[in-house]
């Protein structure tokens, strides 16, 4: 069985599948891995200044775990592989480049869009990853070399301009 649309009853029916989809951040009609990447916003506002970065990092190596599971569970349940509704991977991705980015506004928005753009764009070897790896782990991976094509850009921008 193939659902296009996820309900909310089918959002939270299980745990995994409100993991996956973001807890409701991927119902979102327009744009759900959007709306999933700007869920790590409030998350990292709300996380940064508890957190010193190797725990941070330690979060969001679990947080990554935890959605390997989630995906997996919930692509079964929905009968395709990558749900556009499953938006995890987007926000652990986004969480690891705001970890490691600048923690200024500018950098911050300028990190947003450049991961939006490796996400939707999934340039070599992205998407060559995507199609090699499938299930939970093939999910969450392709969004976290999208997140190392941002900081990798970040830091050029950096040592190049600023």
């Amino acid at each position: 069985m193939i659902l296009r649309r996820p309900t909310p009853r089918f959002a939270y029916g299980h745990p995994a599948h409100a993991l996956a989809l973001g807890f409701g951040a991927g119902m979102f009609p327009f744009a759900p891995g959007t709306a999933g990447t700007l869920l790590a916003f409030p998350l990292w506002w709300w996380l940064a200044p508890q957190l010193d970065w190797p725990w941070m990092l330690a979060l969001v190596a679990l947080l990554f775990a935890l959605g390997v599971w989630a995906c997996e569970v919930t692509g079964r349940h929905l009968g395709v592989h990558d749900h556009s509704a499953m938006v995890w991977d987007e926000v652990v991705a986004f969480l690891l480049v705001l970890a490691v980015a600048p923690n200024q506004p500018g950098w911050q928005i300028a990190a947003f869009f450049l991961f939006r753009i490796f996400d939707v764009v999934k340039p070599p070897p992205i998407r060559d990853f995507e199609r090699r790896f499938t299930g939970g782990f093939g999910v969450m991976f392709d969004d976290i070399l999208a997140a190392g094509y941002t900081l990798l850009v970040l830091a050029a921008g950096k040592r190049l301009w600023f």
